[in-house]
């Protein structure tokens, strides 16, 4: 009996540590924070039934995290094997330990391009039509661990603005995810929020894909309530990382799988991804440097 207690006592502290690897009869998924997570899981659920058969394994696991720390602390500690994660969290689990996970792919845009923007928006009813307006009143970020949530607003508005961003606002908060922020908005939390959008095509559509387009094909947003005050530069998109330990063969399976997926299923690409894009193309560790040296510099880690 003791003994027992004490093998249990063990295992639990392994997983509690991260330590546990998965059997080769499981793949696990993580899922950033930022919609509910009915809807992050339903989206998902079409990865879940076909990865069974295109890696061989008996299960596929979604772990939908309450937040962006959440899946980059699975990741860190092996307790995930893939995640798509924004430049920014990548940056952070790269600084922490570069070895972690491979970047293997990012998203294409419907143009071609391989980045996306922060957009600041704001009620339209709040009689603010630029950046300047902004003056003395209160923004919303979406997530610390967000690149077009907070880093590159952080890094590129003092720029725009002349000034500190703590200087410029009256006061600076968090919305808890970029569908949230958004909420939070239209509440009157925040007098503006930074979001994520693609830039391409049309503003009143929520774009071609990223948060506000994933909010108006829910039915959430009626982009007729928003004005767009402010936009980045263009921003590396994210990438689809897997576990460095990951089984060779396992992980070159996944990469096919996700690079034929807008072939094979478009609507579950769709769903994944959240709006229109042309495809994957594959990325290195290189094509986040920029990203990388900004957290570095901007946050520390």
């Amino acid at each position: 009996m003791i003994k027992k207690m004490l093998l249990g006592a063990v295992a639990l502290a392994a997983v509690a540590a991260g330590t546990v690897s998965a059997s080769a009869s499981e793949f696990r998924i993580g899922i950033l924070g930022g919609e509910n997570q009915a809807d992050r899981l339903r989206n998902f659920q079409c990865m879940v039934d076909q990865l069974k058969t295109k890696l061989g394994v008996d299960e596929v696991k979604l772990f939908p995290a309450a937040d962006y720390d959440g899946v980059i602390q699975g990741l860190l500690g092996g307790t995930l094997d893939e995640a798509e994660l924004g430049a920014s969290g990548y940056a952070k689990v790269y600084l922490e330990n570069k070895d972690a996970v491979d970047p293997i792919l990012t998203t294409v845009q419907t143009d071609g391009s391989t980045g996306y923007h922060s957009v600041m928006v704001a009620r339209k009813d709040s009689g603010m039509t630029k950046l300047a307006d902004m003056k003395g009143k209160k923004l919303g970020f979406a997530d610390p661990d967000s690149t077009s949530g907070y880093l590159v607003p952080n890094v590129a508005l003092p720029k725009d603005i002349g000034m500190p961003v703590d200087k410029f606002f009256a006061s600076t908060g968090f919305g808890g995810g970029h569908e949230n922020l958004v909420l939070e908005v239209l509440k009157g939390t925040f007098d503006a929020g930074t979001t994520w959008a693609s830039g391409v095509g049309k503003f009143e559509d929520g774009y071609t894909s990223g948060n506000l387009r994933k909010m108006v094909d829910k039915g959430e947003l009626d982009m007729n309530d928003l004005v767009q005050l402010w936009e980045s530069p263009l921003i590396p998109n994210g990438p689809i990382v897997v576990r460095a330990g990951l089984d060779k063969d396992m992980k070159q399976k996944f990469k096919d799988y996700m690079m034929n997926l807008p072939k094979t299923d478009p609507a579950c690409f769709a769903a994944v991804e959240g709006g229109d894009f042309k495809g994957f193309t594959e990325v290195t560790p290189a094509f986040y440097e920029t990203i990388i040296a900004a957290r570095k510099a901007t946050i520390g880690g």
